[in-house]
């Protein structure tokens, strides 16, 4: 570990190792270097396929050490990764050679329910963002596998079940504190920096690391979801009828029509659907479809809003870091 009771040489392309040790010598986090345990874990993100090498790894323990790490590397114009959740499929959360800076670890979520917000830090996921907002009986609208973080996930826009009423994840952020390449620290919002605010809604990175969000809450309990499944040979007539059906469902009703193989292992036409309204209001506009050409899985049912978001998760396995190196399968 650099600069906390030991010496790792880590020298990052012309960056001198003392220049590191100094900078690990004042993080209030880890620097960590190839050989340092730990480093393994931070530079995996969930498709195993990505085996890249940053030369150091930065895990930020608070906004200073954003700040620090940018710093270092514009100073020393050295290449900078941000890692969240690290469940970006290209693996774009590490570069080989540059200094990473994690942010997995900053996990805390201070909600407040009598203004309907919560301000989260950037390494939570979804499952850990929902299990703290549910306990009020709230949600926002954020992805559909738990194991995403949610910073990605806002600042490309953020799809997810209950986009259809209260739309995408980054309609609902409030302010976000961001750290910008010259070393600042801003917030921003409708009235604060507000072009630095429109950008980072749906913008994606490289305008700053941002090291909290403020989102806007709503009323989600239960909801009513599930799936239904159609053999393959009946495509052509489902999804015409699903095409109508949609074109007059109600906003609280979200959809998604995919091709997939059935409890049984043969091709399959699939809808997913999640209704986040009152569950004797759903049951009646989800009849027509649940009574259509008699599906031959339906799964929806009522449920909580936590079990929708797991649903998915055994097809995204983490990466396997116990052996120091990468799996090179592929997911």
């Amino acid at each position: 570990m650099i600069g906390k009771g030991r010496t790792v040489a880590v020298g990052v392309g012309g960056v001198p190792d003392s220049a590191l040790q100094d900078l690990g010598s004042v993080v209030r986090g880890q620097l960590l270097g190839p050989r340092d345990v730990g480093y393994d874990t931070s530079r995996a993100v969930f498709n195993s396929m990505i085996d890249r090498r940053p030369r150091a790894v930065l895990r930020c323990a608070d906004a200073s050490d954003v700040v620090r790490g940018i710093t270092f590397a514009r100073r020393h114009r050295l290449a900078l990764s941000v890692r969240g959740g690290g469940h970006n499929v290209a693996g774009s959360a590490v570069v080989d050679g540059a200094l990473l800076l994690d942010l997995s670890g900053l996990k805390d979520a201070r909600v407040d329910p009598t203004s309907r917000t919560v301000r989260a830090d950037p390494g939570l996921t979804l499952g850990e963002f929902d299990r703290a907002t549910q306990a009020f009986g709230l949600a926002t609208t954020l992805g559909v596998v738990s194991m995403t973080g949610i910073a990605g996930l806002t600042l490309g826009g953020g799809l997810g079940w209950l986009n259809g009423r209260y739309g995408l994840a980054c309609d609902n952020l409030v302010s976000a504190e961001v750290a910008t390449a010259d070393g600042q620290l801003l917030r921003a919002s409708e009235r604060e920096n507000e072009d630095l605010f429109w950008a980072i809604r749906g913008g994606g990175g490289n305008f700053g690391v941002v090291t909290s969000f403020e989102y806007r809450l709503h009323p989600v309990d239960q909801v009513l979801a599930g799936g239904l499944s159609y053999p393959m040979s009946t495509a052509p007539t489902v999804l015409r009828f699903y095409d109508e059906f949609v074109k007059a469902a109600p906003d609280e009703l979200s959809t998604a029509a995919s091709f997939a193989l059935s409890p049984a292992g043969e091709p399959a036409v699939s809808i997913g659907v999640c209704y986040c309204g009152p569950l004797d209001e759903g049951e009646r506009v989800l009849r027509p479809l649940r009574a259509f050409r008699s599906p031959v899985e339906d799964s929806i049912q009522p449920m909580p809003y936590t079990a929708l978001q797991s649903g998915p998760d055994e097809g995204f396995p983490p990466a396997d870091c116990t052996t120091g190196s990468l799996a090179t399968s592929a997911i």
